[in-house]
């Protein structure tokens, strides 16, 4: 029988905070917990795993509901990978959608910079922001 670990145990060993772990248990990412007699909760092994691979997920910057067909696929190894491998596709578009708008920003950004007006009246920054064109060039 794996030790049965409290919440405080389970949220150091699976870098998940306490308060996220009692969230997944009420969304069902998590099953309830064992409870003993004081009320206190009771974790396996397995939940530390399956809270490092919902943590896994989402820092893949899957939503919930991606990481709950995850876990059902993890769950029920003998379906086939095509759903985790349209999920992955789909992500890979959205992820490579984001790019291209951070390096928009990032040459966007990049025009700001470097203003020579002495003053914030001038600021390319200042005058992008409040939508003025007095001194904006194109460099």
């Amino acid at each position: 029988m794996s030790p049965r670990r409290t919440i405080g145990v389970l949220s150091r060993e699976s870098g998940v905070n306490l308060e996220t772990i009692r969230y997944y248990e009420r969304i069902g990412l998590l099953p309830h917990p064992l409870r003993s007699t004081n009320g206190y909760r009771y974790y396996d092994e397995t939940m530390i795993k399956r809270l490092r691979f919902i943590r896994r997920g989402r820092e893949l910057g899957f939503s919930i509901d991606e990481v709950k067909t995850l876990l059902q696929l993890a769950d029920n190894r003998d379906q086939p990978c095509r759903e985790a491998d349209r999920l992955v596709q789909a992500h890979l578009v959205e992820v490579e959608a984001k790019i291209a708008d951070l390096m928009a920003l990032r040459d966007v950004l990049t025009q700001l910079t470097h203003c020579q007006s002495p003053t914030t009246e001038h600021c390319r920054l200042i005058e992008t922001l409040e939508q003025r064109r007095c001194c904006i060039t194109s460099d």
